[in-house]
């Protein structure tokens, strides 16, 4: 009874306030259009790269789990629901919302919502942390916080916000404008994200205050040397931090510990090297750092649900049929 009554609440208010049914008017007319205009520039199924750092992505069918390593970037659908693993984490957004990543983290991901006649349509922009911390310094934002920030979350996609994403989107039938409009269109964006909900996350792309600055520089150096072995005190000690404080704040940011994070970073790389260099499991296992093929075939199995060459041989199969439907 009470969730009824709080769902009638707002329709009333709408129906006593002009501006703002003018608003939720503007912003589904801004949601249909992104939709059309992403369902135009990409007719089929894959991913493409219209402006720099802007890409759309299109899908028929919901997928199965994709893991990959996420960089710093703005997500948006404009069609469906997609779900993104981090750790334990679980995030799922939808037209309503929008996904901002800030460190680049190895993570899960699974478009749920998807048909030919409903196809799946997202965008990403990319998200250059020289360009956030102009605009921070431009828009006077604080630029210090000493606390850890984890580097993945979603929130509503507000009216303002969208309504810039679509303006910005627009430009591809304009390439002349686009030349100069995207770069201040892509500044409005950065600054509704500042001054919106997840604005202390987005600060730390361009200036990583607290801890989460160290955390930043250790994902960078675990990213570099994944293959070597991981030396927690010695990390822990050139960083500042005591050994549980490293974990403890590893943790708050990228939602795993330093070795999972390291492990999830070479089975992915193992995978890569399997199916893109067609390496066998042994010398991929050896390539990323594994000492023992047993046991790297027991972590990708738990990780990728197959033993390593029949996981490859189903990536290569689902590509042919892929390939073989366009």
């Amino acid at each position: 009874m009470n969730a009824a009554k709080t769902s009638e609440k707002p329709d009333r208010d709408l129906m006593n306030d002009p501006q703002a049914k003018r608003e939720v008017d503007r912003a589904q007319a801004n949601r249909d259009e992104l939709k059309e205009r992403i369902a135009h520039a990409i007719p089929h199924d894959g991913a493409i790269e219209p402006l720099k750092g802007l890409h759309f992505n299109r899908s028929s069918s919901p997928s199965e789990c994709v893991h990959s390593v996420s960089i710093p970037a703005f997500c948006a659908i404009a069609q469906g629901s997609k779900e993104v693993l981090l750790g334990s984490d679980r995030y799922l957004y939808d037209p309503m919302h929008y996904l901002l990543a800030t460190v680049e983290l190895p993570i899960i991901s699974q478009i749920l919502e998807a048909s030919k006649a409903q196809p799946y349509l997202s965008l990403r922009l990319d998200l250059d942390p020289t360009l956030v911390g102009s605009v921070m310094v431009e828009a006077g934002y604080p630029s210090r916080s000493r606390a850890d920030v984890k580097a993945i979350d979603v929130s509503p996609l507000n009216a303002n916000l969208l309504d810039a994403v679509v303006r910005l989107v627009r430009l591809l039938d304009s390439p002349a404008e686009a030349h100069v409009l995207a770069p201040l269109i892509k500044r409005e964006i950065i600054y509704r994200l500042l001054m919106g909900e997840q604005g202390n996350r987005l600060r730390h792309i361009a200036v990583l205050g607290g801890y989460t600055y160290h955390i930043a520089r250790a994902v960078e150096r675990l990213r570099k040397d994944f293959n070597e072995p991981i030396e927690i005190e010695s990390m822990a000690r050139e960083l500042g931090m005591s050994v549980s404080g490293f974990h403890h704040h590893f943790k708050s940011v990228t939602a795993m510990s330093p070795l999972q994070y390291q492990k999830q970073l070479r089975l992915q790389e193992a995978r890569r090297l399997m199916l893109g260099e067609k390496l066998d499991a042994t010398s991929a296992a050896y390539r990323v750092g594994y000492d023992d093929a047993s046991h790297f075939n027991r972590e990708y199995k738990r990780l990728f649900g197959a033993p390593p060459m029949r996981d490859v041989e189903r990536l290569r199969e689902t590509a042919r049929e892929t390939a073989s439907s366009i």
